[in-house]
């Protein structure tokens, strides 16, 4: 809603935002109903910081599979496909993705990666893998290798993890509000 003639911007409501990283499954997973579960559509942005879970052995991540596959499955969300490797080094993909945010394209961009990753089981951290995801918003793939390299593109990536800091964010996924922080898969309503 614009301002109206006399009011500041400190008396709009602020617009909840969504933090994620295309390396978490779990950002997926609210990703994947991000845009209608909060009543209101959040500003997307990328961040590099707390993607997830440390493994410890292949063991635990096994089991945070299996538990990834179930709340999947009771959202009715399609099955999980795994990239492998899992977890990867996604940082490519998320200069990729920060670049498409600044060109009014990070939601299409970032829908298309994750489905990439969690849907087609594509390893992100393959350049080839991330275009794709271009290429299924109308980005260009050359533009997209030429603007994730650019410093412009990496210092905004710096400001977004400065920005979901002081929101007090520390893992993602995490949608701050005006109400507070909404923190992993589980705090979106089904």
């Amino acid at each position: 809603m614009p301002p109206t003639a006399g009011s500041s911007t400190a008396e709009r409501p602020q617009q909840p935002r969504f933090y994620y990283d295309l390396g978490s499954p779990e950002s997926y997973l609210v990703a994947e109903r991000a845009l209608h579960a909060l009543g209101e559509v959040p500003e997307w942005i990328p961040v590099t910081t707390g993607a997830g879970p440390a493994f410890r052995c292949a063991e635990e991540v096994a089991s945070y599979k299996e538990d990834v596959e179930r709340r999947a499955a009771a959202l009715g969300l399609m099955a999980l496909r795994w990239p492998e490797p899992f977890p990867a080094d996604t940082s490519w993909a998320m200069l990729a993705a920060t670049y498409a945010k600044g060109i009014g394209r990070g939601v299409a961009f970032s829908l298309a990666a994750f489905r990439q990753a969690f849907a087609a089981g594509r390893d992100l951290s393959v350049q080839a893998n991330v275009l794709i995801a271009a290429a299924a918003c109308e980005m260009h793939p050359a533009a997209v290798v030429k603007g994730a390299a650019l410093a412009s593109t990496a210092r905004a990536l710096e400001e977004n993890n400065a920005r979901a800091a002081a929101d007090g964010v520390d893992a993602v996924p995490a949608i701050w509000t005006p109400d507070g922080l909404l923190a992993g898969e589980r705090a979106v309503p089904a």
